[in-house]
């Protein structure tokens, strides 16, 4: 057994490490999977573990799940690296895998980062996982229906783990400092708005909490044996003003509107200023870029229908890079959204209809509108008078698609702006045409 060097022994884990969960009752959200009674809750306790995929963003605990497996399942765990292994090494462990199944012992073999594995390493896997040789367990910060190969990903159960939230890591902070294996027997005093500091600039990312927790307290101010932290020093430690900035309270709705209201005047420099405040502030690239993708159509809509398909682009590419490197297309995505051409016609199109709908959640579909895949459908008229556009040389109908009593309402109203003006044109055309035929 090798012995621990001076030097070694006077080194600790780092906080994260020494704090992993051990159990189901220590692990900290999901609780859509783990609270008691749920499905992987029950897997877990009954020790049934089928081949899984944990999807999640870094830091929530995908890691973690299978370490509390490993601890309370009666079978031999592996972990297995998916950087530094290759189809031999795969080959080897399956081979003593397949021994121990033959002597009545099961092996659950975790993957970390499994859509790192190309085809060929992915597929030595398979024969072992049909057998049953194998229990596999992969973890994925990417989207296993891309990265992981059809056949493999169709013998696994996919559970996706989500982001923490604020609160959660706020539970992981307090637990740090008062778990004898973080700080539990330091006399630490920090403010419960310098955790909620560093709960809202870890964005979900239990790892990065706990790092910068770490990173604070070990530069804090220090007098005899109690430790002092302060704004400012997590400010240094994670490279951000706070900017009176609270992801969950007011100034946070404050500059989402200033941002929006912005880009809907057509300031484009305003926009771009305030896109500036909300990123430096910590605050999750990819809501940004949600609502975006909102504006695009409540603010453009019809009248430069580009404007959504670029605000899908920025928010794939905040997903591939996320910050800083997003911060040039979210800009870019900003600028063209602000300098656009502006109609709301379908936001009020949707609300005016969402009104009727709510008051007329009665009303019957059209009997010429329903699909009669049945002999008693047929004989009850469903589809009876249905009339198909494509049959007809103008590509239109006199059929009415509304409810009896809703037979003249109109919702959609587009305006002039850019390329609406081409779209109302259409649409007059073919209003026209029906009061002309009917």
């Amino acid at each position: 057994m090798k012995q621990k060097n001076l030097f070694e022994s006077q080194i600790k884990d780092p906080l994260a490490s020494r704090l992993r969960p051990r159990t189901l009752d220590e692990y900290v959200g999901q609780e859509h999977l783990v609270a008691k009674n749920r499905i992987l809750w029950q897997m877990i306790k009954n020790d049934v573990i089928p081949s899984m995929i944990f999807w999640g963003p870094p830091g929530v605990g995908k890691t973690t799940l299978a370490r509390i497996i490993a601890h309370t399942s009666q079978s031999e765990f592996i972990d297995f690296s998916a950087v530094t292994s290759g189809i031999k090494d795969i080959k080897a462990v399956m081979k003593k895998a397949e021994e121990r199944r033959e002597n009545g012992i099961k092996t659950i073999v975790f993957v970390d980062e499994i859509h790192r594995f190309n085809k060929a390493q992915q597929d030595a896997f398979l024969p072992y996982v049909e057998k049953g040789s194998i229990i596999l367990i992969g973890a994925t910060t990417e989207n296993p229906s891309f990265e992981i190969n059809s056949a493999l990903l169709s013998r696994c159960k996919v559970f996706v783990l989500n982001a923490l939230t604020a609160d959660d890591i706020l539970k992981l902070l307090h637990q740090a400092l008062h778990d004898e294996r973080g700080y539990g027997q330091q006399n630490i005093h920090i403010a419960d708005d310098c955790l909620t500091m560093i709960a809202m600039f870890a964005n979900g990312d239990a790892r990065t909490a706990l790092n910068i927790l770490e990173m604070v307290i070990i530069n804090s101010r220090k007098e005899n044996d109690e430790i002092f932290v302060s704004k400012e020093i997590i400010e240094q430690c994670t490279n951000t003003k706070s900017l009176l900035y609270d992801k969950k309270g007011e100034e946070h709705y404050n500059l989402i509107s200033a941002l929006h209201k912005s880009m809907r005047n057509s300031d484009v420099d305003a926009a771009i200023y305030w896109l500036a405040r909300m990123l430096e502030a910590g605050e999750d690239p990819l809501y940004v870029a949600r609502r975006l993708v909102r504006f695009a159509s409540e603010d453009i809509g019809m009248a430069d229908s580009h404007a959504l398909q670029i605000a899908i682009a920025g928010y794939q590419a905040c997903h591939f890079l996320g910050m800083p490197e997003c911060s040039v297309h979210l800009t870019h995505v900003v600028t063209y959204l602000s300098l656009s051409v502006k109609s709301n016609a379908l936001y009020t199109a949707y609300e005016a209809a969402k009104k009727d709908a709510i008051h007329s959640l009665a009303e019957p579909v059209p009997l010429h509108l329903r699909n009669a895949p049945t002999r008693l459908m047929k004989e009850l008229d469903y589809g009876k008078g249905y009339q198909y556009a494509h049959h007809y040389a103008e590509k239109l109908t006199t059929m009415t698609c509304l409810p009896e009593s809703m037979e003249d309402v109109s919702y959609y109203h587009p305006t002039d702006s850019g390329s609406e003006i081409k779209v109302k044109q259409r649409l007059e055309q073919i209003k026209k045409w029906k009061k002309e035929h009917k």
